[in-house]
C-alpha cells in the first residue's frame, strides 16, 4: 500500500532509490507522483538555491516541513553541488510522510552565491528553516543534516524556535581538526570550489574564529527538550562514532543509533533511510498529538 510505513517496505524502496540516477537540479516537474520545484531563499543578503519537494494537499491542507542539509563537499568524488545527491532522499521522505522537503544548497556550493564560512552555513540553516516555516501550508519544521550539516542543524535548533527537532547523521561533535589546521581547511575549501573569491576571507582571523564558536555539544544540551536523533556508522573513519555518543549524552534524551558495518556516507545506506523515516514519523505524530491535546484541553485559569 502506498505510503505504508512498514519498515520492510521503506527498506525496499530505499534500496531501489540508492540505485537510481540523480535528478537534475533545475527540473520543475512531477516525478514518481512527486512535485518538486527549484526554490530560492536569502541568507545574509545572498541568494541561495534549494529544491522543494511538495506533497499533494487538498485545498487548505497543512503538512510538516523538513530542511535537508548536506555535508561538506569531498574532493575525492567531486560533489561541489552536494545537495543534488540528496534529492532522491528528499522525494522518498516526502512520498512516505506527505511532507514538504527543502533540500538546501549552502553558500559557496552549487549555484548558491557566496563563499564558505561555518557561521555562514549556520545562518543558512536558520534562514532555510524560517523560510520554509513561512509557507502557508507548512505547520511544523524539522531538520535533517549529514556530516557538517548535521552538526549545524543541532546548533540551529538551539537558536531557532522554528526548528522543532533534528536528525543528525554522522555529525562531528566539534571542529577541532579544522581549528588546528585552518589554513589547510582554507586550501581544501578552495580546491573543492566552495571558496572562489581571491580576496576571501577578508579577515582570516575572524573566519578562523568562527570554527571555535560553533559548539555542537553545548548546542545539543541547549535544544530545550526538542527531539534529537543521532545516527552514525560503526565503521565511520571520517568522524568516529564516539562523537555521536558524546552529542547524544549532552542532549540527555536523544535517540542514538549506531549502524553496524556502515561508513561515513550513510545517505547511501538504505538502513539509514528506514531509520530516518520511522523516527521522523513517530516524533511528528507525538508532537501533533500533544498539540491536539493542548487544543482540546485548554489550561484552566487558577482559582484565587
Amino acid at each position: 500500500m502506498k505510503n505504508s510505513l512498514n519498515p520492510k517496505n521503506i527498506l525496499f524502496l530505499a534500496r531501489t532509490l540508492c540505485q537510481k540516477p540523480a535528478i537534475a537540479a533545475t527540473d520543475t516537474k512531477k516525478y514518481n507522483e512527486i512535485n518538486y520545484v527549484a526554490h530560492h531563499f536569502e541568507s545574509d543578503g545572498l541568494k541561495l538555491v534549494g529544491r522543494l519537494t511538495e506533497p499533494h494537499l487538498t485545498n487548505g491542507g497543512k503538512a510538516t516541513g523538513l530542511v535537508l542539509c548536506h555535508g561538506f563537499p569531498s574532493v575525492l568524488i567531486g560533489e561541489k553541488d552536494s545537495a543534488q545527491s540528496y534529492y532522491d532522499l528528499a522525494d522518498l521522505i516526502s512520498d512516505h510522510l506527505g511532507w514538504f522537503v527543502f533540500a538546501i544548497t549552502y553558500r559557496g556550493c552549487g549555484n548558491s552565491e557566496g563563499n564558505f564560512s561555518l557561521q555562514g552555513w549556520l545562518n543558512d540553516t536558520i534562514s532555510a528553516a524560517r523560510h520554509l516555516n513561512k509557507i502557508d501550508s507548512v505547520e511544523t519544521v524539522y531538520a535533517v543534516g549529514f556530516g557538517t550539516g548535521g552538526a549545524l542543524a543541532i546548533n540551529a535548533a538551539a537558536l531557532c524556535e522554528e526548528i522543532s527537532g533534528v536528525a543528525a547523521v554522522s555529525p562531528p561533535s566539534d571542529f577541532n581538526d579544522w581549528i588546528e589546521e585552518p589554513k589547510d581547511l582554507l586550501n581544501y575549501a578552495r580546491k573543492v570550489g566552495v571558496i572562489t573569491g581571491d580576496d576571501y576571507p577578508e579577515n582570516l582571523d575572524e573566519w578562523m574564529q568562527e570554527l571555535s564558536e560553533i559548539q555542537t555539544i553545548e548546542s545539543a544540551g541547549a535544544m530545550q527538550g526538542k527531539p534529537l536523533l543521532v545516527l552514525h556508522g560503526a565503521d565511520d573513519r571520517v568522524v568516529p562514532s564516539f562523537d555521536a555518543r558524546v552529542i547524544a549524552d549532552a542532549h540527555g534524551s536523544a535517540d542514538l543509533r549506531i549502524i553496524e558495518g556502515a561508513t561515513h556516507r550513510l545517505r547511501f545506506d538504505p538502513r539509514t533511510t528506514a531509520v530516518l523515516i520511522g523516527w521522523l514519523d513517530r516524533v511528528n505524530r507525538s508532537n501533533l498529538n500533544s498539540m491536539t491535546i493542548g487544543q482540546n484541553f485548554p489550561k484552566q485559569e487558577e482559582q484565587l
